[in-house]
């Protein structure tokens, strides 16, 4: 069935994603659910922090109307208005934090959240392997076209991030982390996409994990815009990997049309909070080195992209 051309997004769009919640909470800073107010007002002051770097990124020149973030609602309610009424894309989860299978944070209640702070996009984490149970697949999947369905009723984005954990047979069978990344995954990736799709769940734009190799990412926007859905664009993220890596995956993907942008999160910001934490460098120092990072990611794209 061929989907609504008019429903999709395409244009630049360079995310910095800081929605982390409960295993930032607890790596960076060994708070336990739940926190108290003394602790979640830390966290929130962090992610001021990364939301400062991103707006001096912006001052020095990025490109405001193909930039954006996602923070959560948790720990950026105020992230989230400033930079509503500062004119900047907004994207806002709607997950429950650390579970394996998508459920809604807010229950039947996330309309109301989502209208509360008017995103750009509302965004959702999902872990979706097509050779999992498929009861587990099909409970998300349900849930996952209700928000749809009611998205797209209303005018409003879907940003779908995709993450294809590896089953016990599948890493054996590939024998490593890396080897099924690079052999097993992508066709993983692909599969995954059309089922999500032919089950009635239709993003505007899809988060994607880095990809090694041209045709991967090839096949991966095939996928995506199939049948008719030539507006629908695709981001990579970072996965928190090193620069090295997470610039060879921009350069991969930026050469392919279809690839519009990138989400990288933890790969700009989590070390700088550390030494943060730590107190090796100060407030002012953090916000310069994130807001640095997060420009050589916009410089890489669009370099590979215009090359």
């Amino acid at each position: 069935m061929t989907r609504d051309a008019t429903i999709g997004y395409d244009q630049p769009l360079y995310i910095l994603p800081f929605d982390h919640r409960h295993s930032y909470g607890s790596e960076v800073f060994g708070f336990h659910e739940p926190m108290n107010a003394e602790q979640i007002a830390v966290v929130a002051a962090s992610k001021q922090v990364i939301y400062e770097g991103f707006k001096q990124a912006i001052a020095h020149g990025v490109p405001r109307e193909k930039s954006g973030i996602l923070v959560d609602e948790e720990f950026g309610a105020e992230i989230l208005r400033d930079a509503h009424a500062g004119g900047y894309i907004t994207c806002m989860p709607v997950e429950k934090s650390g579970q394996h299978e998508f459920d809604f944070e807010y229950g039947d209640q996330f309309r109301e959240h989502i209208e509360s702070f008017d995103p750009t996009f509302t965004k959702v984490l999902v872990r979706y392997n097509p050779e999992s149970p498929w009861a587990d697949n099909d409970r998300q999947l349900a849930r996952l076209k209700v928000l749809s369905e009611w998205l797209h009723s209303v005018g409003r984005l879907l940003m779908f991030e995709m993450l294809v954990p590896a089953e016990k047979a599948q890493l054996a069978a590939a024998g490593s982390q890396q080897k099924y990344d690079l052999d097993m995954r992508p066709e993983l990736m692909v599969r995954s996409i059309r089922e999500i799709q032919d089950y009635g769940v239709e993003p505007d734009v899809w988060k994607i994990e880095g990809l090694d190799r041209h045709e991967d990412c090839q096949r991966i926007v095939e996928s995506v815009q199939r049948d008719g859905r030539q507006h629908v664009g695709s981001i990579i993220l970072g996965r928190g990997e090193s620069e090295e890596k997470v610039v060879e995956w921009l350069q991969v993907a930026a050469a392919v049309p279809g690839f519009i942008g990138f989400a990288v999160g933890r790969s700009t910001f989590l070390q700088t909070i550390y030494d943060l934490r730590a107190e090796n460098i100060d407030s002012h120092a953090a916000e310069a080195q994130i807001a640095a990072r997060f420009e050589h990611w916009v410089s890489v794209f669009e370099a590979a992209k215009n090359s």
